[in-house]
C-alpha cells in the first residue's frame, strides 16, 4: 500500500467481500496492468459525463493511465456541457415523485431531465451549436474530414468556449483529452444531441453527411490502433456500464482474428465491467466475461472482474486506487 492515500487505503481495509472485494481486486488488476507497461482502453455507456466522472477521469488521462477511450456521442457532448452550463443544471432529488405534468413543465422550462440531473437547453445544447457548425462548416468548405471527437477537440482547443466555463477546467475530461490528443471512438455518434443537431443540417442541406466520419472508419481506425499498441500482450478492457460503447470496440480483436486473418492478434489482456444488467433473455451486457471467451475477445487467462453495482460509484474509487489516492 506504499503511495497510496487515504481513500484507497479505506478501501482495501474495509472492502473485503462480495462486489467490494472484487471493485479492489479490479482496481489492484487495473493498476498492475498500467505498471507493467501495458494500455488501457476505458468504454463508457450511461451518463458518465452528467454525473461528472470528469473529477477523475481528467486525472486518469493527465497521468497516462488510459491511453484510448470508447464513448457514447452523449458522454462525448455533456462533459462539454457541463464545463460551460453547470451553474445552470439543476438537480430533482425527488424525481422518482414526478408527475406527468411536472415532467412537462421541466420540458417546457428547456430542461431535459437525466435521473436527477436536468441539462438546460438553452445554455449547454445552444451554446455549443452556434460555435460546432461553424467548425463543421468550416472543414467541409475546406473539404476536410474529421471524426466527431476531433471536431469537439477544435472546438475545446479553439478557446472559443472559455468565456462560457462555470467549472474548473481541470475537472474535464474532454479537455484533459483534447491537450493530449487522446484516441476516442464514438460508436452511434448519431443517437446524440450533436449527432441529431448535425443531421438536422444535412435535412436542410447546409451540410453534407460526408463532413463526418463514420462509424466504418471508426472501426477501421481502432484496427489500426489496436495493432499498433498490443504488441505481444494485448489492451486492457475497462467498461462503464454495457451497450454500443462497449459492443463496438471490443469487436476489434476477433473481427483482426478472424475477418482478416491476422492470427498473431492478442486478446483483450484485462477485463472488467461494472454493470447491474442480468443474465437473462440473451443479454449481452448482463453476459459474464466467460462468455466473450466463445467469441474471441478473451482469453483463457485474461484476468476477468464484474462488478455488479453502481457505475458512479464504483468507477471513481477504482481511478482513486489508481491514481494513489
Amino acid at each position: 500500500m506504499e503511495n497510496k492515500g487515504p481513500v484507497s487505503r479505506f478501501m482495501v481495509e474495509h472492502y473485503k467481500h462480495f462486489n467490494a472485494a472484487t471493485l479492489v481486486d479490479a482496481a489492484r488488476a487495473y493498476d498492475q496492468h498500467i505498471r507493467d507497461g501495458k494500455k488501457m482502453m476505458i468504454a463508457m455507456a450511461g451518463a458518465m459525463s452528467t454525473a461528472e466522472l470528469g473529477k477523475s477521469l481528467a486525472e486518469m488521462i493527465r497521468q497516462d493511465k488510459v491511453q484510448i477511450i470508447s464513448c457514447t456521442g452523449a458522454n462525448l457532448e455533456e462533459d462539454i456541457m457541463n464545463l460551460v452550463a453547470h451553474k445552470h443544471y439543476k438537480r430533482v432529488p425527488h424525481y422518482r415523485d414526478l408527475t406527468p405534468q411536472q415532467e412537462w413543465d421541466l420540458l417546457q422550462s428547456g430542461l431535459n431531465r437525466v435521473t436527477d440531473t436536468c441539462i438546460p437547453e438553452e445554455e449547454a445544447f445552444r451554446r455549443l451549436q452556434q460555435h460546432i457548425f461553424d467548425i463543421w462548416k468550416e472543414a467541409e468548405d475546406k473539404g476536410e474530414r474529421y471524426f466527431p471527437h476531433e471536431y469537439m477537440y477544435k472546438l475545446l482547443l479553439s478557446g472559443v468556449l472559455e468565456q462560457y466555463y462555470e467549472i474548473d477546467p481541470k475537472d474535464s475530461w474532454m479537455l484533459a483529452a483534447a491537450e493530449k490528443n487522446l484516441p476516442i471512438v464514438v460508436p452511434g455518434w448519431e443517437d446524440s444531441t450533436m449527432g441529431n443537431i448535425f443531421a438536422s443540417y444535412c435535412i436542410k442541406g447546409e451540410l453534407k453527411s460526408s463532413t463526418v466520419k463514420s462509424g466504418i472508419e471508426y472501426m477501421s481506425f481502432l484496427a489500426d490502433w489496436y495493432t499498433q499498441n498490443a504488441g505481444d500482450e494485448g489492451i486492457g478492457f475497462f467498461q462503464i456500464g454495457g451497450g454500443i460503447a462497449g459492443d463496438f470496440p471490443i469487436c476489434v480483436v476477433p473481427m483482426l482474428y478472424q475477418d482478416l486473418e491476422r492470427t498473431e492478434t492478442p486478446f483483450w489482456s484485462y477485463f472488467c465491467q461494472i454493470s447491474d444488467s442480468t443474465t437473462s433473455y440473451g443479454s449481452y451486457s448482463g453476459a459474464v466475461p466467460n462468455e466473450k471467451i466463445t467469441w474471441g475477445k478473451l482469453g483463457i487467462d485474461t484476468p476477468k472482474f464484474i462488478v455488479e453495482s453502481d457505475a458512479t460509484i464504483v468507477a471513481p474509487l477504482i481511478f482513486a486506487y489508481v491514481l494513489g489516492w
